[in-house]
């Protein structure tokens, strides 16, 4: 046990970067709480190496709580933001080079009319109002959902 309190600097910092790893790689940044924690080890690990910090497990304690608990209040919101940010990517796919002829009326509701491709029969939807007999093509795809437009001949 004396070696921790010999080398609690190093010590704080090695266990930081552990957290920082934990956090990044086994929990895909899902939870920000390794990370702050990880942090504030490594900051205050390297201000008791440096000797701004007295290297005592008091001042460790404190330090880290105190570090964690800021670093919680100043970045929770800014990493949430950058979490939920979305990124909408259209995905060009051997499915847009698809025609066929509607089976029914389609809109950007509808959901009884499908069209059979590969074994599974796909929702038609489409952002215009299309008349059943019209010649059409995919041009997106989602999950079950063929959107198709016409096809001006």
């Amino acid at each position: 046990m004396d070696w921790i309190v010999s080398y609690l600097p190093q010590v704080l910092m090695a266990i930081g970067v552990i957290a920082l790893i934990v956090e990044v790689v086994v929990l895909g940044f899902a939870t920000f709480i390794f990370f702050f924690i990880g942090l504030s080890l490594i900051i205050s690990g390297f201000c008791m190496y440096i000797g701004w910090i007295d290297t005592s497990i008091q001042y460790a304690i404190w330090t880290n709580i105190i570090l964690t608990i800021v670093f919680a209040v100043v970045l929770w919101k800014p990493f949430k933001q950058l979490q939920n940010r979305k990124t909408k990517q259209n995905y060009q796919s051997d499915f847009a080079q698809q025609t066929f002829v509607l089976k029914g009326n389609v809109d950007a509701n509808t959901d009884d009319v499908t069209h059979a491709y590969s074994g599974i029969q796909w929702k038609v939807r489409s952002e215009q109002p299309l008349a059943e007999g019209q010649k059409v093509k995919v041009i997106k795809m989602e999950v079950g959902i063929m959107w198709v437009e016409a096809i001006n001949e």
